[in-house]
């Protein structure tokens, strides 16, 4: 019962949260340098033309009129519609979202399982090759930042020895994917496109290595620092002395220790890894939701600007809401 309030109070705090977000990037768009009309209108476009798209786009109103309206929208479960393109917000988003949430979460659980593997085995067998690897991932992920390594990767497996795909989207065109989700491996195996499948994963190798290789670093660290506790502990050594097997005693204590720390730093992690799809998507030509926000905010696209960062800030939100919940299911000492 504890935990539903705790749940249900976390997400009427949503509202006061996404409401000051909104506010927040209404404003700082419209600082922004550069007039979103202009760059929607050609260079020849007349006085009158640049007029009547001001009032197409609502901009012809005050500040306070326009966000006024725009939470309006917001209040009937509408985003906008796209200077750009002159389509639905929301249907952009639909088409767009699934590609990053898949780098994400290819991203995040490998990171996740090597953090596991090599933070545990480096903690007990410290100065061995496993340690060592930890040590190196740990020291590139948080020295290297996402751009660097990226294209570094993309120069070597595609520019010179031609293993990976071109970067040039998420799945070859002659493979005649249909998309249902908008997650390329799902939809594969959904429609049973073997052909399409293969595509999509080799797509994948290097947006996935590239942002697991930068967010590994903390959950090494986290990891083997954990764990290094945990077999230093008097519970644990007083197993080892009753003649506990080894390995058991790791698995049943140790990586109990480890995983139940693991929900707070990963929702940090996701939080990274959203953030530094913005990035990733852009090198690899990644059709995906970070390089919609950026394409609008090469172009001073406001709604599709202030979609971004609400979707965004949400999504923030949730990630340490579950966080919360399944650290407290995790460790019944937590009170929420």
């Amino acid at each position: 019962m504890r935990l539903q309030q705790y749940v249900v109070r976390r997400v009427a705090l949503l509202v006061p949260s996404l409401v000051g977000v909104s506010v927040l990037s209404f404003v700082l768009v419209r600082v922004l340098p550069g007039d979103p009309v202009r760059s929607v209108l050609s260079q020849s476009a007349t006085p009158a033309e640049v007029r009547a798209a001001r009032v197409r786009f609502g901009l012809d109103h005050s500040v306070l009129d326009q966000y006024w309206l725009y939470l309006g929208q917001l209040l009937h479960g509408q985003l906008g519609v796209s200077f750009q393109t002159g389509q639905p917000i929301s249907s952009e988003i639909g088409a767009r979202v699934g590609a990053t949430a898949e780098l994400v979460a290819y991203a995040f659980v490998i990171a996740a399982l090597v953090a596991l593997f090599l933070g545990i085995r480096g903690a007990r067998h410290p100065g061995r090759p496993s340690d060592l690897i930890g040590r190196f991932l740990g020291v590139l992920g948080s020295a290297v930042p996402e751009f660097v390594l990226g294209l570094i990767l993309l120069v070597v497996f595609y520019g010179d020895l031609g293993w990976a795909p071109a970067p040039n989207g998420r799945v070859s065109a002659s493979v005649g994917l249909h998309s249902i989700s908008g997650i390329s491996t799902l939809d594969a195996v959904i429609t049973g496109n073997g052909a399409a499948l293969g595509s999509a994963l080799a797509h994948l190798v290097l947006p996935v290595l590239t942002l697991a290789l930068v967010v590994v670093s903390p959950l090494i660290r986290s990891v083997r620092f954990a764990a290094s506790g945990a077999l230093e502990s008097e519970v644990y050594v007083c197993a080892l002395a009753h003649g506990l097997p080894t390995r058991r005693t790791v698995r049943s204590y140790v990586a109990r220790v480890v995983v139940t720390g693991l929900p707070t730093l990963g929702a940090l992690v996701i939080g990274n890894l959203i953030g530094g799809a913005v990035i990733v998507e852009s090198i690899y030509a990644w059709a995906g939701f970070g390089q919609w926000g950026t394409n609008g905010l090469l172009t001073r696209d406001y709604p599709v600007i202030q979609a971004f960062v609400l979707i965004t800030a949400l999504a923030y939100v949730m990630v340490f809401l579950l966080a919360d919940v399944a650290h407290a299911v995790l460790d019944p000492r937590v009170r929420l």
